[in-house]
């Protein structure tokens, strides 16, 4: 394989949901490295061989926790021997719109089911007679509900549902939306709607919310240990949370933590400072599952701070910054505040504010980086990767994946509290 394809970047993902809007899925958005495929000369074969040492050499599997991933297919890479390296109870193969429904591609899709593949079929608008037979082979449908009228969407419904497929809702961004597809029967959906101010509109930070911020300020201004068992107090729910996570966490201690300030002492600043961060997302409450959005925020902080860390090394300052600045750039969409509203109270230091409200600065290049990452935008992405010259694509790959993989791990740890 050539350097340009081992080189190739494999960042994008977009969260596919549930019913009830808990994280099944990933799909995950192989990206060439170079704006136009035309310019590798095996692009199907270079793309197929990142997507197989996404699992093998960097973890993919590991980092995709209990959800699957959802790979796009399109004709050639649907006859790429590569394609049979993947492990077939964690991907889902999404055969492309663009894949004709010839004999040969029927053919070798029964064969890929046969050996365990779980196949889907993109962007269906329409029941075309010659796609009869494709689609009597996938177990997922997925429905583009963006050029479709609340009647047409209604009627294609009706004819998928005796097929006894499950349906998946793509491109949904709105609540009435996200409602209708309920209504309708979906199953699962893909977007960010999640994670837009209008779902949320008017949602007010609750009192345990609250106590969380003013925590996370006491930590960033380096407040006395004292002072933050005096914040915590309060907070029973917080309190128990933070002792059992100190007990795990600190398992090798001969004694049991029994109060706060030895709890703070044994975790440490840096990470009571992260788990406070991430509660918030999770609405102040300790335990429960995950919501997407908490998720996202706890990748993208955790992204950021191993890019920090590529950049300068020893740096725990910078590294610091940057989880504070990717956690807290998702706060306007959970609180439907302005992101300067936000920032005002929490006496952030002048590089994180201007990475938020500028998005200027190292942490501003940074920020662009993972936001261009998690919504597969190439061109944003190296144009993100001119701003900084200390960064490789190979290292942007590695950071995602253990990004992706703390963070699931973080949303296993909530669900089993």
């Amino acid at each position: 394989m050539s350097e340009a394809a081992a080189d190739q970047l494999f960042l994008g993902r977009q969260p596919i949901l549930d019913r009830e809007q808990r994280l099944v899925a990933y799909e995950l958005l192989f990206r060439n490295g170079s704006r136009n495929f035309a310019e590798v000369t095996d692009g199907v074969q270079a793309t197929a061989t990142v997507i197989a040492n996404a699992f093998t050499e960097l973890g993919v599997e590991a980092a995709l926790g209990s959800h699957r991933g959802f790979i796009n297919v399109d004709e050639q890479f649907l006859f790429s021997d590569m394609l049979e390296l993947l492990p077939r109870h964690a991907v889902v193969l999404e055969i492309l719109e663009t894949v004709p429904p010839t004999e040969a591609v029927i053919e070798r899709c029964k064969a890929l089911k046969a050996v365990g593949f779980t196949l889907a079929l993109d962007d269906v608008i329409q029941l075309e007679p010659e796609f009869a037979e494709l689609l009597s082979l996938v177990e997922i449908v997925k429905v583009d509900i963006q050029p479709l009228s609340r009647v047409q969407l209604m009627q294609l419904v009706m004819k998928l549902k005796p097929m006894g497929k499950q349906l998946l809702a793509e491109k949904v961004d709105s609540r009435e939306q996200m409602e209708q597809c309920l209504k309708l029967g979906f199953t699962l959906f893909q977007g960010y709607y999640f994670a837009k101010p209008t779902i949320i509109a008017g949602k007010k930070l609750d009192h345990s919310q609250l106590s969380l911020m003013k925590l996370m300020g006491l930590l960033l201004g380096d407040a006395a240990t004292a002072e933050l068992e005096a914040a915590l107090k309060p907070e029973p729910g917080l309190t128990i949370s933070l002792l059992r996570m100190t007990n795990s966490v600190g398992a090798g201690c001969t004694e049991k933590i029994t109060s706060l300030g030895h709890a703070i002492t044994v975790l440490g600043r840096r990470q009571l400072q992260r788990w406070l961060q991430l509660l918030v997302f999770a609405g102040g409450k300790p335990s429960g599952t995950s919501n997407p959005l908490l998720l996202l925020a706890a990748t993208r902080g955790r992204l950021m701070e191993l890019l920090a860390g590529e950049l300068q090394p020893g740096d725990t300052a910078l590294a610091d910054q940057a989880f504070m600045a990717g956690i807290m750039s998702l706060m306007p969409a959970l609180v439907s505040l302005p992101i300067a509203e936000i920032v005002a109270p929490l006496g952030l230091t002048g590089n994180v504010r201007d990475a938020l409200c500028d998005g200027s600065g190292v942490l501003g290049a940074l920020l662009h980086i993972a936001e261009s990452s998690e919504n597969g935008d190439l061109g944003q992405l190296t144009q993100a990767l001119a701003e900084l010259s200390g960064l490789s694509p190979k290292a942007i790959n590695r950071a995602q994946t253990q990004a992706l993989q703390w963070a699931n791990d973080i949303g296993q740890e909530k669900q089993e509290t």
